[in-house]
């Protein structure tokens, strides 16, 4: 022969490309979440982290002072406590956006529920240094009826 060997191409393909996708997945899967976009991005990732039971991933949305801490972290005990079938649940819900009221360019309320509970809570949402953060305080503590949003 001429000195040529014959050399399969397709597995050394095949193989670099495995390679790279698993290499960009190893490395994507340990990112942690992105910053919200907006407020409403704000409010559904930051409820879908806690209604999953990610408590150290809501924090990253969370307005960080003693008081919202000190809710995020009775809230994190309740969940702990909580029986395996209603963790499920709320696993597996959905998030329902039922009012979204603009106060300011940087305030905003929004009021939600989940499929599982179905039970209507008030977020205020803040727009800090242009990032969107959950003011969880305003949950616990403001007195306004959030009825008169859904009727």
């Amino acid at each position: 022969m001429n000195g040529y060997r014959f050399i399969p191409i397709a597995p050394i393909v095949i193989g670099g490309i495995l390679f790279l996708f698993l290499s960009f997945c190893a490395c994507t899967s340990n990112q942690s979440p992105g910053k919200p976009e907006n407020d409403i991005d704000a409010a559904r990732d930051f409820i879908r982290s806690a209604l999953d039971g990610k408590f150290d991933e809501a924090r990253t949305y969370l307005l960080p002072d003693s008081s919202n801490i000190q809710y995020m972290d009775a809230a994190e005990r309740s969940y702990r406590k909580t029986d395996a079938d209603t963790k499920n649940g709320y696993r597996g819900s959905s998030i329902n956006i039922h009012k979204v009221e603009p106060v300011n360019d940087s305030t905003t309320i929004v009021i939600f529920s989940n499929s599982f509970k179905n039970d209507h809570d008030t977020l205020k949402v803040l727009k800090v240094n242009d990032e969107w953060l959950i003011d969880l305080k305003y949950l616990y503590e403001h007195d306004m009826d959030t009825t008169r949003y859904y009727k």
